[in-house]
């Protein structure tokens, strides 16, 4: 699996999101606090954008009904058993990279 290079660390500053298509396949890049993490960018509840949403307390808050899912694991936060995908992501001399499948 190839890592992509998704930009300078500089334009995702501390407990915010950014989405990201790669291969037409949307990504939500979250950095909460100094941590760089990725989850699927698709929300199982309805579909709605998670690159769009908002970080609160270390959590991706969905812009469509607020389903709020953990960066780190993926899970969602009222029902562990359900989860969007995590990536992995390496921050290299200022830059982000993701690994896609």
């Amino acid at each position: 699996m190839p890592f992509v290079n998704v930009g300078p660390l500089s334009d995702l500053p501390p407990d915010s999101v950014r989405e990201l298509l790669v291969d037409g396949y949307p990504y939500a890049i979250c950095r909460v606090g100094a941590e760089v993490r990725a989850l699927s960018g698709v929300c199982p509840h309805r579909g709605g954008p998670l690159g769009q949403g908002q970080i609160h307390e270390g959590r991706l808050v969905c812009p469509y009904h607020l389903w709020e899912f953990d960066c780190g694991t993926g899970q969602y936060d009222y029902d562990p058993a359900q989860r969007v995908d995590t990536f992995e992501v390496r921050v290299e001399e200022g830059q982000v990279w993701l690994r896609v499948p």
